[in-house]
């Protein structure tokens, strides 16, 4: 587990543009089953194509977005333990990988996004893969 102080701003980058934690496993569910419409989750990470690729493409596409997800999550793999590994749950068949990004429609996996989608990648070209997601299922 990651120590608070360290991953808080990493965490702030998206809580700033309205994402809200699931810290829970519970959270997860209660989000998940109780959730009609399009719910967009960001598997947070430490890693380096987090911070240059990940979440700077998500706020870009935020930015960019005429169709947006009715909620916006996230859980922090490495702190989250246990959302994440619940959260994860949701998003098989897929492997576990971080960071990630996952859009739901009416409770159901509609879109995933996985860290070789992230990695070697510019935010612009993360952007575009999340935009083509949200005009697709929030539209």
């Amino acid at each position: 587990m990651y120590p608070l102080d360290l991953v808080q701003p990493m965490i702030d980058e998206l809580t700033s543009l309205g994402f809200q934690e699931l810290k829970t496993p519970e959270a997860v569910d209660s989000l998940l089953h109780n959730t009609a419409g399009t719910v967009f989750v960001v598997i947070n990470s430490v890693c380096g194509c987090a911070a240059g690729a990940a979440r700077p493409g998500v706020a870009l596409a935020l930015q960019q977005a005429t169709h947006r997800p009715d909620v916006l999550a996230t859980v922090f793999a490495g702190v989250d333990i246990d959302a994440t590994r619940r959260l994860r749950e949701y998003t098989l068949p897929y492997p576990p990988s971080s960071p990630s990004m996952a859009l739901f429609k009416n409770g159901r996996l509609a879109h995933f996004i996985e860290r070789h989608h992230i990695e070697g990648y510019s935010p612009e070209e993360v952007a575009a893969n999340v935009l083509k997601a949200f005009e697709k299922h929030c539209g």
